[in-house]
């Protein structure tokens, strides 16, 4: 079965995109992770457009949250004013991020930009988030205990002002660094078409120092409204949300979120480090990849259509 997705000006086959719903939504209940880093990329390799990919991976991301996100809810996993902190932040940096998008496009510059931001910047994150997963592991399998903060332990963020208790992270920190890590996500949200996840979350444990029980159920909370902020910007002012493609992506992304959320459960955080740090560098060498080989048509009018 085939539909035409008219906001992409493409017919798509329903089952494909249906199973690629799944899994990304898989994926992002599994490791607490919006999956736009995931679907933007995957939709570019079947020929969609990168702005219409980027707004309508927004929808996913709120879809496949939202399911995650009320899992850990009720399970007392989301550290509620935390989220609020920096969703405040995310969403200015998100009405940025979307106006900035909106600059480029104009520019024709936009695929470009957005190729060689997936490509640093998932580079810098995967392989940081990796290293410090393998030292986690050995460490786990030295001591046979998780890696954790301990008693008296101090860094930069604790001689900050603007102090606030949060009362479920069991922290007393200054609101300055929450802020400006949901400002930035928040535009590279609406840049790249993510939820912010694979950011969010060794930021929260390892600048901010929340215990990572919180920190996959605080992520998904404000990843949900974050997204769906950028999801109407983008809208209203760029008319590249394809609703089709959405709707597809939306069945298979909640199914597949409450399967990844179970799965989730049963992996230490080290483990999952480790596997999301290698799932990022694959789509960041996979990205790298188009960028340097050369294409089958040397001159398309198609690939300037929604750039």
């Amino acid at each position: 079965m085939t539909l035409y997705l008219p906001i992409a000006e493409m017919s798509v086959s329903v089952a494909v995109y249906l199973a690629l719903g799944t899994a990304v939504g898989f994926i992002s209940g599994l490791f607490g992770v919006g999956g736009g880093f995931l679907m933007t990329p995957l939709l570019t390799f079947l020929g969609i457009s990168p702005a219409v990919a980027v707004a309508t991976c927004n929808v996913h991301v709120v879809a496949s949250s939202v399911s995650g996100a009320v899992v850990h809810y009720r399970r007392n996993n989301v550290d509620v004013k935390m989220a609020l902190v920096m969703l405040v932040a995310g969403l200015v940096g998100t009405a940025i991020g979307v106006d900035v998008v909106r600059l480029l496009r104009n520019a024709g510059l936009f695929e470009l930009t957005v190729s060689l931001t997936y490509v640093t910047f998932l580079g810098v994150v995967g392989t940081l988030t990796l290293i410090e997963g393998i030292n986690a592991w050995r460490q786990v399998q030295s001591s046979g205990m998780s890696s954790r903060r301990k008693s008296g332990q101090h860094n930069w963020v604790d001689r900050l002002p603007f102090k606030v208790r949060f009362q479920r992270s069991k922290l007393y920190i200054s609101v300055v660094p929450p802020m400006v890590i949901g400002m930035f996500i928040g535009f590279m949200s609406a840049i790249m078409g993510i939820g912010g996840g694979f950011i969010y979350i060794p930021a929260m444990i390892y600048i901010l120092r929340m215990p990572t029980s919180v920190v996959v159920g605080t992520s998904l909370f404000q990843i949900v409204f974050v997204a769906a902020f950028a999801t109407v910007l983008h809208a209203w002012q760029n008319q590249t949300v394809d609703i089709v493609l959405a709707a597809i992506l939306l069945a298979g992304g909640v199914v597949g979120a409450q399967f990844g959320t179970v799965a989730g459960e049963k992996l230490r955080s080290d483990q999952m480090r480790v596997l999301l740090g290698v799932l990022v560098l694959i789509v960041a060498a996979r990205m790298g990849y188009d960028l340097v080989v050369t294409p089958n048509d040397l001159f398309s009018l198609g690939s300037l259509k929604g750039s």
